[in-house]
């Protein structure tokens, strides 16, 4: 008979010694794996009357775990990409309890292997036009703490193209600072560290607000606050982007034509713009921290207007002379034949 307490003492083992230790997960991959689990318990509890201490693995089968899944979507309006998430991480845990105790977790195993990855529908990313960024930087109240915190943040994400955890971790020591442009060191996914050069505005605009703040003998301090935390959180920029956008889509009703626009718009809006001007894909997937070229190509995709004037400018290279071309000389020595005649 399976022991009742061999469920979560693997798990605990695997969040806390295997995800860390032996694979390396990042803090933020821990976290998610943990909140998958979390709800699977409260799933078990609340659908079936079964507490986590008395949680078998045999409860674990595959009508319990598609329900699970079922719920995680329609209950809990989980996206296909979420639920996807909430999948992996189950299904890693799987492998390694199967592995450490292959008779109690064998039933598990097989049942969450024969669920599916579910496909995603292609979804258009949220990019911001210049002219859309230009008018988000023009919105923030320079006359008070929290415009000007509002300011200086979505300059800095458009500026590096950060993502919006990176702005949330970023502290003074990330920062070195020089004569005219100041370097950020960006934590990002999976402990991966990159340094990014800011521009000559942008790098004034930062230390003019660090200064404003008090904070530049304090390099444990976190760049950006909110009202209640020295740490501002994920959700707090989502707010301040919503605000934003929001009444920026007031004043320019013809703009801002996207569903909605997360804070990693102005990542994907920083990657477009850079190779609308021409910056080489490779610098741009550097500057980005990808692993792979194609994440690249995902991020950084061409408006239609662009893609236009690269056209038409290649069209005038390329063609400009064509007139010129068919006027040949009809010579003696250099007689054309009358079936390719132009007239």
């Amino acid at each position: 008979m399976e022991n009742k307490s061999s469920f979560l003492n693997l798990l605990n083992d695997f969040v806390n010694n295997y995800l860390p230790f032996a694979v390396g997960a990042s803090v933020n991959t821990i976290k998610s794996y943990k909140y998958a689990f979390r709800l699977l318990i409260e799933f078990m509890f609340s659908k079936n009357g079964i507490s986590a201490d008395k949680l078998l693995f045999t409860d674990l089968n595959y009508t319990t775990l598609l329900e699970f899944f079922d719920w995680l979507e329609k209950t809990r309006g989980c996206s296909i990409s979420t639920k996807n998430q909430r999948l992996s991480a189950i299904l890693s845990f799987s492998k390694y309890a199967q592995n450490r105790d292959i008779d109690a977790a064998s039933v598990f195993r097989t049942s969450i292997v024969k669920i599916p990855l579910k496909k995603e529908k292609g979804k258009s990313r949220a990019v911001f036009t210049t002219k859309e960024i230009a008018i988000l930087l023009r919105l923030p109240n320079n006359q008070t703490n929290i415009g000007v915190r509002n300011k200086v943040l979505l300059s800095l994400m458009y500026a590096t193209g950060a993502r919006a955890q990176e702005i949330c971790n970023l502290t003074v020591g990330d920062i070195e600072f020089s004569d005219k442009n100041i370097r950020l060191k960006l934590n990002g996914k999976g402990g991966k560290v990159r340094r990014v050069i800011i521009p000559e505005i942008c790098s004034k605009m930062l230390e003019q607000y660090i200064s404003r703040r008090k904070l530049l003998n304090k390099p444990d301090c976190h760049i950006f606050s909110s009202q209640t935390h020295e740490k501002m959180t994920i959700s707090c920029i989502e707010e301040i982007f919503k605000k934003y956008v929001t009444l920026a889509r007031k004043e320019n009703p013809s703009l801002f034509n996207e569903s909605s626009y997360p804070p990693h718009s102005m990542r994907h809006s920083c990657a477009s713009h850079m190779l609308e001007s021409g910056v080489s894909i490779v610098v741009i997937k550097n500057f980005l921290g990808h692993q792979s070229i194609q994440s690249t190509q995902i991020y950084a995709e061409l408006t239609q207007s662009t893609i236009d004037k690269h056209i038409i400018e290649w069209n005038n290279k390329w063609f400009r002379n064509t007139s010129e071309e068919l006027e040949i000389s009809s010579s003696s020595e250099n007689r054309i034949p009358s079936f390719l005649s132009v007239d």
